[in-house]
């Protein structure tokens, strides 16, 4: 039985991506393929050599690190990381997920009994980091909610939710005063 081990990693659509990987030995032969085509490689210390698709739009370091420079949505797909470093041959696969960034958030506001509670929504399918400033308090969590006791809200202060996904970060600002009748 072989076992292949395959991770799966996300970029997103006009930024740089790079696998995640580190080869410690030096002059190793190295050689990356996209779906069984190669894409990139390297003997020992020699410059790489770049294929179709990814020709003038990546660069294959020393310790197998390939990093594709503005990412399009057909970079998807199964990458394999294949080495030789005298001793014996390696194999690691990838499944790149390429999506769209994600959407401005919106921020919509409630009163639930005594506290103003702030909800911020982003149009994205994977998990996104969130974070909050309401005046002069950055509070960062992982809740797309955050909630303030109303009479601490005075009616001049906004309040500003931040989404992050990998290098991508948006934000959206909402008036306070806004969310009362």
């Amino acid at each position: 039985v072989v076992h292949i081990y395959c991770k799966e990693v996300f970029g997103i659509v006009g930024e740089n991506f790079t696998f995640p990987v580190e080869i410690n030995k030096k002059n190793t032969e190295i050689t990356w393929k996209k779906d069984r085509n190669k894409v990139a490689e390297r003997d020992g210390q020699n410059t790489p050599t770049y294929f179709t698709p990814l020709q003038n739009r990546s660069m294959l370091k020393e310790n197998g690190c390939l990093t594709i420079f503005n990412l399009e949505k057909n970079d998807a797909g199964a990458y394999e990381l294949h080495y030789w470093d005298s001793l014996k041959d390696h194999n690691l696969h990838f499944k790149l997920i390429v999506l769209d960034p994600p959407s401005e958030p919106k921020i919509n506001c409630s009163i639930r009994g005594e506290n103003l509670v702030l909800k911020c929504t982003s149009d994205f399918p994977r998990p996104l980091n969130y974070s909050w400033q309401f005046g002069n308090n950055q509070r960062t969590n992982q809740s797309q909610e955050y909630s303030i006791a109303i009479k601490s809200v005075g009616g001049t202060e906004k309040a500003t939710c931040f989404i992050a996904f990998l290098h991508v970060e948006k934000s959206s600002e909402i008036s306070v005063f806004q969310c009362f009748p």
